[in-house]
């Protein structure tokens, strides 16, 4: 009899756990720190992509309906005030933190299943290529070339333009991907660690729900590409002003590294 419960005993202390421990207080100052890193991923950054996604996806409806979106966004009253304080900010300290995080090499052996481990592993690769294709992107199109936060009509031209290259393409749909990815796993890993799904079951069906969210996502990315590279020369509007803005800025440029 003693044997039975020692045996028994001995396999409960064994056992790993089966779901993601919620984010408790009491263990430092990294649960301050560990909350806001995971709110931050979901809002406003992960707000920021769904609008994001949304927003190129207007190229599926022509290049002058994008030129026009873009138009009212960057029309929007003190939109550098709104780019700092909802973008810039939140994106620096959750890649900072997520980096930060990586570097110690924080163990998730003990919280998660085997499975668990790949996908925490997962979200980590993909959190890095997400980042190196956010920067690309946002000195790109917002810091180089033709200015297009005063030059909303030639959107489209420049990012047409830009995804004449292959090997860009290629780097755009793994960056897209990987943030569809990331942000997905991440509304799961929130809901876990946040303690508002409970229980191996809840955790296994809103795994599925985030697996839409994130295929939904990259689909609507791989759909924007298409529409750009498919639309040919002649339909891209104002691509004569786009040139000449391009070829200004670069006439700028080039002295001032020279000197």
């Amino acid at each position: 009899m003693a044997a039975s419960v020692s045996s028994s005993a001995s396999a409960s202390a064994i056992k790993v756990p089966a779901g993601v421990p919620t984010l408790r207080a009491g263990e430092g100052n990294s649960f301050l720190w560990r909350r806001l890193h995971s709110l931050s991923g979901i809002f406003p950054i992960g707000a920021f992509l769904v609008e994001h996604f949304l927003s190129n996806a207007f190229a599926t409806n022509g290049g002058a309906a994008y030129n026009e979106n873009v138009r009212f966004l960057t029309g929007l009253p003190f939109v550098l005030a709104l780019e700092i304080t909802f973008i810039y900010i939140p994106l620096a300290f959750h890649a900072g933190y997520g980096f930060w995080i990586w570097w110690r090499g924080d163990s998730n052996v003990g919280d998660y299943p085997w499975l668990g481990n790949w996908m925490y592993t997962l979200q980590r690769y993909s959190g890095i290529a997400a980042f190196f294709y956010i920067g690309y992107h946002t000195w790109t199109m917002r810091f180089s070339g033709a200015h297009i936060l005063t030059h909303s009509e030639v959107a489209y031209a420049k990012v047409w333009t830009e995804l004449q290259n292959p090997w860009i393409v290629a780097f755009y749909f793994i960056g897209l991907t990987a943030a569809s990815w990331h942000f997905a796993y991440g509304i799961w890993l929130f809901a876990a660690k946040w303690g508002f799904i409970v229980g191996e079951q809840g955790r296994k069906k809103f795994g599925y729900v985030c697996l839409v969210i994130g295929l939904a996502l990259a689909g609507m990315a791989a759909g924007s590409l298409y529409a750009f590279i498919t639309t040919p020369e002649s339909q891209v509007p104002n691509m004569q002003e786009f040139q000449q803005l391009q070829h200004a800025a670069a006439s700028y440029v080039l002295p001032a590294l020279n000197s």
